[in-house]
C-alpha cells in the first residue's frame, strides 16, 4: 500500500491546499443537496396548494348540467384502480344563499364527509367550528363568512334554482387559501338536497377522484375513457395546462442547476490536483526512478482524490443538513410566509456518490500525467 502511504503524506504535507480542495467539494455538495431538496420542496409544495386540495381525475355526464348513476359497475372501476386514493361522488348545485337582504350565489358540493374530506382536506383546513356536513350542517369559507357575517351555528336558507328553499346550519368554516373557493364554495351532505332535485340515491353529477402520482392522471384518465364511454372524463393535467408547464418547468431548472455545480466542483477538484500533480513532479520521478511503475504512481493520486472527496462530501452533506434546518426554523413560524424543505435520503446519498465519483474522475488528469512522466528527464531538469 506504499501508493496510499505517499497520497496521506502529499495530503499532510500540504494541509492548507488540501483544506481548500475539501472546502471546495463541501460547498460544491452543499449546494447541490440544498438548492436541490429546496426546489424539490418547492414543487411539493406547490403542488399541495394547487392540486393537493382539488381532485385530479373527474367523472361528468357528457350532457352537461345533467346527471349520472353511480352504479356498481363504475364504482368498481374507480375503487379498483390502484393509483386512486380518496373518492367523492358528489351532486354538485348552483344556490343563492340568503343572508338580511344579500342573495349570494353559492355553489354547493353534497356528498359523504369521508369522499369531501379526502379530496378538500376539510378537517386540517377548517378555521372555526367543525368540519363535519351530516343532516342540515354546512361547511363554508372564511371570505364569505367575513363578507356576510355568518357565524358558526346560524342557519343558512338555500334558494334551488326550481325556487325552492332548503334551510342549513353552518358548522364549520375552511380556508383552502384560494379566494375564489372560499367565497363561493360550501360543502354539505348529499341527503339536503338529493330529495329537493328529485334524485334517485345513486345519482350523481360529479365523481372527485384524487391519485397518489398527480402526473399519472392521464394514464388513469384514458384508461377510464375507454372503460367508460357514456362518461366525460376530466383530467387536471388537461385543465391546468399553464401551471404543468410550470412544474415541469421548475423540475428541469433543478436538474440544469445540479449539473452546473456538478460540473463547477468537477473543474475545480482536476484543476486543483492537476497543480498538485505538477507541484509533485520531483517527488514522483525520484519514486518511479527507486523503482516504482507507472500505475502505482498514478493511484497516489487517486486515492488522494478519494480521501479528500469522502472528506469533502460528508462536511456539504453536514453543512447542507445545518442550510436546510436553518431555512426550516425560519419556515416554521405561522407568518413567515416559507415552505419547510425537507432532505430526501435518496437525494443525499446520490449527491454523496456524485461527490466522490468526481473527486475520484477528477484524479484521471494527475494519473495520466505521472503515467507519461519520464524520471530520467525529472531529475536532470532538477
Amino acid at each position: 500500500m506504499l501508493s496510499l502511504r505517499v497520497a496521506l503524506r502529499f495530503i499532510a504535507k500540504s494541509r492548507f491546499q488540501s483544506l481548500l480542495i475539501v472546502f471546495g467539494i463541501a460547498v460544491g455538495i452543499a449546494v447541490q443537496v440544498f438548492v436541490g431538496s429546496l426546489i424539490t420542496s418547492l414543487q411539493a409544495s406547490l403542488l399541495d396548494s394547487t392540486v393537493g386540495s382539488s381532485p385530479h381525475v373527474i367523472l361528468e355526464p357528457i350532457e352537461k348540467g345533467g346527471a349520472f348513476a353511480y352504479t356498481e359497475d363504475v364504482r368498481s372501476i374507480v375503487r379498483d384502480t390502484p393509483a386512486v386514493v380518496a373518492i367523492s361522488p358528489q351532486i354538485v348545485v348552483p344556490v343563492l344563499a340568503t343572508k338580511g337582504e344579500a342573495a349570494v350565489p353559492l355553489i354547493v358540493r353534497a356528498g359523504e364527509f369521508a369522499g369531501l374530506d379526502g379530496i378538500y382536506k376539510l378537517s386540517q383546513r377548517t378555521v372555526e367550528g367543525e368540519a363535519r356536513t351530516g343532516g342540515d350542517g354546512i361547511v363554508i369559507g372564511k371570505d364569505f363568512a367575513e363578507a356576510y357575517s355568518v357565524a358558526v351555528g346560524d342557519t343558512l336558507p338555500l334558494a334551488l334554482a326550481d325556487g325552492t328553499s332548503v334551510e342549513a346550519r353552518v358548522s364549520g368554516i375552511f380556508d383552502l387559501g384560494v379566494q375564489a373557493v372560499n367565497e363561493g364554495t360550501a360543502f354539505a351532505d348529499s341527503s339536503l338536497l338529493a330529495a329537493r332535485l328529485g334524485l334517485a340515491p345513486d345519482e350523481v353529477n360529479v365523481v372527485e377522484t384524487q391519485i397518489d402520482d398527480v402526473f399519472s392522471s392521464s394514464a388513469v384518465a384514458d384508461e377510464w375513457r375507454a372503460a367508460l364511454p357514456q362518461l366525460e372524463v376530466g383530467d387536471w393535467q388537461e385543465r391546468n395546462a399553464e401551471l404543468l408547464t410550470a412544474l415541469q418547468s421548475q423540475g428541469t431548472s433543478s436538474v440544469m442547476i445540479q449539473v452546473f455545480v456538478v460540473i463547477a466542483v468537477m473543474l475545480g477538484i482536476a484543476s486543483t490536483l492537476a497543480i498538485s500533480a505538477v507541484q509533485k513532479t520531483r517527488q514522483i520521478g525520484i519514486l518511479k526512478a527507486l523503482g516504482m511503475s507507472d500505475s502505482s504512481t498514478g493511484l497516489v493520486f487517486l486515492y488522494q482524490a478519494g480521501i479528500l472527496g469522502f472528506a469533502g462530501t460528508l462536511l456539504g452533506l453536514g453543512l447542507a443538513a445545518g442550510l436546510i434546518a436553518l431555512f426550516s426554523s425560519l419556515a416554521a413560524g405561522p407568518d413567515s410566509g416559507l415552505f419547510p424543505i425537507k432532505l430526501q435520503p435518496s437525494f443525499v446519498t446520490l449527491s454523496a456518490g456524485v461527490g466522490i465519483s468526481i473527486a475520484l474522475l477528477s484524479a484521471v488528469i494527475p494519473y495520466r500525467n505521472t503515467a507519461r512522466l519520464d524520471p530520467i528527464e525529472v531529475i536532470q531538469g532538477g
